[in-house]
């Protein structure tokens, strides 16, 4: 009796730890890269890689569905100028998944993203609905889970302008030196895609099924967006000062419009101000709050190895010689910048990139940081990870 009572124990242990396998249709699109870099940060989960040819390649498909405890179903096609084709593509893409499912005889927890258009008259919204509903068969057919999740409009950092989202747009043209346009001044709901990964995950761990609508955290009109994002490349853009970010919404979009800025913009110079006396730089000037630091480094020794999911932060080195390495977290190319003490320069951190800095001079090396506290401060925001 000890011994079966040992291996129950055992056996419910096994099913505690054992990893959840999670792939993701469209772990190359815009959700699709942030939910997946985000449950890459989780130790509980393994994630079954997923390529775009799969859905076009019954056999690669089949594998992959038959690997997975649960998909996230994000591959559609948003923008095309045959809407007809939209709304076939989006049938075919959930219903080639549905058939790897039937054929291998799995039954993963689907979840399938779906849009606020669904209430709409256009095409695209019929396909989702359409698609979604056609999961919903599925899943009661075959004893299996599906649930539809109703997603309001999304916007982030590495959207792609001109197709994910009007905040994309915006933000490309305005640090590109073009002159948005505005259409039509309606009324955007929207939602930060780091707090719409946190409901999908949560819609995963709490195995939730059935239609899901997820709602939005901001609203406001066209113009308002343009006139927020006007001003971070006036004071931030142009002038190199941080504006005012008084909201949740604010930091958000900052930290969107920033991801935008092309990688030729660092490392940027400081003005001096130089009398018999010696020289007065500024290093930041704030409309916000932050938090000032300074290292000191000796040769040879590199600093850092993280990255952050919402913090502003500047690195200004002052004094010796130095090399700032960054690197977008699901990519292999490294940005190097090589700053020096005598000309004073600074470099601003993207979240979702890696950096460090290294003092490859012969002298101690002496960096100032500014950093923005984000708001929700206590959760968790740097994590190790080599550049």
């Amino acid at each position: 009796m000890m011994i079966f009572g040992l291996m129950k124990i055992i056996g419910q242990y096994l099913q505690i730890t054992k990893k959840m396998k999670i792939g993701i249709t469209g772990q190359g699109g815009f959700i699709g890269r942030h939910l997946y870099n985000t449950l890459k940060l989780d130790e509980t989960i393994t994630l079954i890689e997923f390529k775009r040819t799969f859905l076009n390649s019954p056999k690669e498909l089949d594998l992959f569905v038959s690997q997975c405890d649960t998909i996230v179903h994000l591959a559609a096609l948003n923008r095309h100028e045959d809407q007809q084709y939209i709304y076939t593509q989006n049938k075919l893409l959930t219903q080639n998944l549905i058939d790897a499912c039937l054929r291998t005889n799995s039954k993963p927890h689907i979840l399938i993203s779906s849009s606020s258009q669904e209430e709409k008259d256009n095409l695209y919204g019929r396909s989702k609905k359409e698609a979604r509903e056609s999961l919903e068969t599925w899943a009661k057919e075959n004893d299996a889970k599906s649930t539809g999740m109703i997603i309001p409009n999304v916007f982030g950092p590495f959207g792609k302008p001109n197709y994910n989202s009007v905040v994309a747009t915006f933000c490309h043209k305005l640090v590109h030196n073009e002159t948005p346009t505005i259409i039509h001044d309606g009324q955007l709901k929207l939602i930060y895609v780091n707090h719409l990964v946190s409901e999908i995950i949560s819609l995963i761990k709490n195995k939730s099924t059935g239609v899901k609508k997820i709602d939005h955290q901001y609203e406001l009109y066209v113009s308002e967006l343009l006139s927020k994002l006007e001003l971070f490349k006036e004071c931030y853009f142009d002038k190199g000062e941080f504006p005012s970010l008084q909201s949740p919404f604010e930091l958000d979009l900052f930290n969107t419009f920033r991801c935008y800025i092309p990688e030729s913009y660092y490392p940027r110079k400081f003005v001096e101000h130089k009398d018999n006396r010696g020289a007065f730089v500024e290093i930041v000037r704030a409309n916000t709050t932050g938090q000032f630091s300074f290292s000191t480094t000796v040769p040879g020794i590199t600093r850092g190895n993280h990255f952050h999911t919402r913090k502003a932060e500047r690195f200004a080195v002052i004094k010796g010689k130095a090399k700032i390495e960054l690197r977008k977290i699901d990519s292999e190319e490294i940005i190097s910048y090589e700053l020096d003490g005598n000309t004073p320069s600074y470099v601003d951190m993207p979240i979702w990139y890696t950096h460090n800095i290294t003092n490859c001079g012969d002298e101690e090396l002496l960096t100032l940081f500014w950093i923005n506290e984000p708001y929700n401060a206590d959760d968790p925001d740097t994590y190790f990870v080599n550049v």
